[in-house]
């Protein structure tokens, strides 16, 4: 017979792991300004394989509106240009011949209308996602009951994984919240 903290805790793992999924799909959002993060699905072709372009240069931000990529060869110079402009993340490359420069320009209205209504849309997965999580704990306590669990218990378990799935929605909202401010901010 399972017990109901078992199913509980088994629950809040996989309810911080969806937490843990937004907060890294945040982090990638530009908000107008620098961040290593934008480069994160960049990939750059390496004698061969592919790889993170922060694994085939130095990547800085020496200021609120610029991102520096220093490539550990320079021979690389020119993969890691053509691959950012592959990758779609709207940042136009230039190049010294030693590092590669990244201008992040400022965010127009419209842009930022359209940033928050993607961030909504990573809000509102993680929120099914979570309340996916909840209807597997119900039917696992369902499931407990049949096999002998005391219905109280059980009935008990249903709202302790209700309660948790309030407690990390709230989560995400704060997590959107916070985001929108940060698109929103001028």
């Amino acid at each position: 017979m399972t017990d109901s903290k078992t199913i509980l805790d088994a629950a809040a793992g996989k309810m911080q792991k969806v937490l843990d999924h937004l907060d890294s799909n945040l982090l990638n959002v530009r908000a107008g300004k620098a961040s290593v993060n934008v480069l994160n699905g960049v990939m750059v072709d390496y004698y061969g394989s592919t790889i993170p372009v922060s694994q085939a240069a130095n990547v800085t931000v020496p200021d609120a509106k610029t991102i520096l990529i220093h490539p550990w060869e320079k021979s690389m110079i020119g993969p890691i240009e053509k691959a950012i402009i592959n990758s779609n993340i709207g940042l136009t490359p230039s190049n010294n011949g030693e590092h590669i420069r990244l201008t992040i320009p400022a965010l127009t209205e419209e842009r930022r209308k359209q940033l928050v209504k993607q961030i909504k849309g990573e809000a509102e997965n993680a929120r099914v996602s979570l309340r996916n999580v909840r209807r597997e704990a119900v039917e696992a306590f369902k499931k407990a009951q049949k096999d002998g669990m005391p219905e109280d218990m059980a009935k008990d378990g249903e709202e302790d994984a209700q309660k948790l799935t309030d407690k990390f929605t709230k989560r995400v909202d704060e997590a959107l919240a916070a985001k929108e401010k940060e698109i929103m901010t001028v």
